[in-house]
């Protein structure tokens, strides 16, 4: 019992693998680590017997029973796992898949549950068999497993590995006349030597019908397999055995001793009672294939966790990857940006502005156009500035997914008022007056007394006043005056028009900025349901190589 209980640690986290690895439907390591979880409390000491169809197992269970109480035939029969176990009489249970029960005295009725059908499949509604025998050998608490044969059909290929995992010896009929056969040897590297069962004793069937010669080959052939086999046997046992067990039955219900003592029956009963003398009882004669399925769970979890941990890995590359992207991108965002900025200053540079744009506003003043020119190529130039930097913007913020700020709007400020100077005296005009120069649609209007409109600019004046007579000395120092008035209102709105543009512009970059120069974050690594899962897999890992090293110290 303290044996059992100092598993237990080590079987709960199996149950915990078999839980977190999510197998598919029907996997073979599932069933296994279920069956020697299940089995490690079972008292019983299980034999299990089996080997390819028509072998003689059934008959070597019946030969050591000492009566007909499995169905043998010449053709394939058995298509069930039956647990013989001890019973007061002959008694057959059988547990339908539904839950229904069927109980008979003798085993008649196993001819219509076991054997089987004309597809030579098994039937699909059997839970379990189990027959019941008033043995001294079962009274023990020895269970004797009669499973259906081998290289067959894949369903009872299944049913015997699954069954053979609860064995506690494992007696494997082999056919003299065809020894070792591929898929026998097969058998056992998959079902046995992988799966840590190596309690097995072998069985040679069928050596009678060989010549003696023949049958020293077959017995030396096979000594060197039995030995792979015997490490958890007692040294003063063989596994290796020989039972001709057709003669043997048929002795045994005559009651012929000398016959049965031929046929090498005795030797193997006696070999089975020593073994289970030894063994029964003993947890530690079941750890094998609990650390060879254990261990096929370590590599299951190390898989699925390596395949969880590239995952997360890909996913974190390609988290870096984003994450030098936006800086790449925000670096290119921020130089753009500033470079288009610093054009529009350049543009913006008073001395730049007037020698530009001057002349042209003066030539617009004189000829009243100045409102067509300010529309025109004056706000196209800004508009392309304007968009130039507005690009990076709107860039930003679709990129950095940030809110849109106000969009960069320079307003263009009042048209300029040109102040002319008083005209020559003249016989029409009275003197004191300062005229003023209005920028409207019909060029420019004398203000004052005058109030006549004046189209054509200085050059009209010129030669209006040459024509009225005026000295030309006198009419150029009035031109000259004319010209200095234009060229104030055309430099004090260019001015005001800087002042205005460049607040707006600074204002405008300081809102922009905080988008394009926003924190490039790192995106934190959230703890999804691959990160717990991850913790899980490899907590459960150092829990079962823990339990592991625990079991094999002790």
């Amino acid at each position: 019992m303290q044996e059992q209980e100092s598993y237990q640690n080590l079987l709960t986290h199996l149950r915990a693998a078999v839980g977190l690895l999510d197998f598919e439907q029907n996997s073979q390591l599932q069933k296994d680590v279920t069956s020697i979880c299940d089995n490690l409390g079972n008292s019983s000491f299980r034999i299990a017997v089996f080997g390819p169809f028509n072998y003689g197992k059934s008959t070597l269970l019946n030969a050591l029973l000492g009566k007909r109480t499995l169905p043998i035939d010449l053709i394939p029969t058995t298509g069930a796992a039956i647990t013989v176990k001890y019973g007061s009489e002959l008694h057959t249970r059988i547990i339908m898949s539904d839950g229904r029960e069927i109980s008979e005295n003798g085993t008649d009725v196993l001819k219509q549950f076991t054997i089987l059908d004309d597809d030579r499949r098994m039937r699909s509604d059997v839970a379990s068999i189990e027959v019941f025998c008033p043995h001294y050998f079962l009274k023990s608490g020895v269970e004797l497993l009669d499973l259906p044969g081998t290289n067959d059909m894949e369903a009872q290929d299944t049913l015997v590995r699954d069954q053979l995992l609860t064995a506690d010896l494992v007696v494997q009929v082999l056919d003299a006349r065809k020894l070792m056969t591929l898929g026998e040897r097969e058998n056992m590297r998959d079902w046995l030597l992988d799966r840590g069962i190596k309690t097995v004793v072998f069985v040679v069937n069928f050596l009678n019908l060989l010549e003696p010669e023949d049958q020293k080959q077959v017995y030396n052939r096979l000594v060197f397999v039995a030995e792979s086999f015997r490490s958890e046997l007692p040294n003063n046992i063989s596994n290796l055995y020989r039972v001709d067990a057709l003669p043997a039955l048929r002795a045994r219900l005559k009651g012929d001793g000398a016959v049965v003592q031929s046929t090498g029956l005795p030797m193997f009963e006696s070999a089975l009672q020593s073994i289970v003398e030894v063994q029964q009882g003993k947890v530690t004669n079941r750890l094998p294939r609990v650390v060879a399925i254990a261990s096929q769970v370590k590599l299951a979890l190390q898989s699925k966790s390596q395949a969880i941990s590239n995952e997360l890995q890909a996913f974190e590359d390609k988290r870096n990857a984003k994450l030098q992207i936006k800086q790449k991108a925000q670096q290119l965002l921020k130089e753009g940006f500033k470079a288009d900025i610093a054009k529009l200053d350049s543009w913006l540079h008073l001395a730049k502005l007037i020698n530009r744009y001057k002349s042209e506003i003066i030539s617009a003043l004189e000829k009243g156009e100045f409102q067509t020119w300010e529309q025109g190529a004056f706000k196209n130039a800004l508009s392309e500035h304007q968009q130039a930097i507005l690009k990076w913007v709107h860039q930003a913020c679709e990129f950095f997914e940030q809110p849109q700020p106000a969009n960069l709007w320079v307003s263009f400020p009042e048209p300029p008022e040109v102040v002319l100077p008083n005209q020559p005296s003249t016989s029409t005009q009275s003197s004191g007056v300062a005229p003023i120069a209005l920028t409207t649609g019909l060029g420019w209007l004398l203000g004052g007394p005058v109030g006549a409109a004046v189209v054509g600019g200085a050059t009209y004046l010129i030669n209006q006043m040459a024509q009225d007579g005026e000295n030309s000395e006198s009419s150029a120092s009035y031109v000259n005056q004319v010209q200095e008035a234009y060229t104030e209102a055309a430099e004090d709105y260019l001015l005001r028009f800087n002042i205005q543009a460049i607040a707006t512009l600074r204002q405008y970059e300081e809102g922009a900025e905080k988008v394009i120069n926003c924190q490039v974050k790192e995106e934190p690594l959230k703890l999804t349901n691959q990160h717990h899962q991850l913790e899980l897999l490899n907590a459960l890992l150092d829990n079962l190589n823990q339990e592991l090293n625990r079991v094999a110290r002790n």
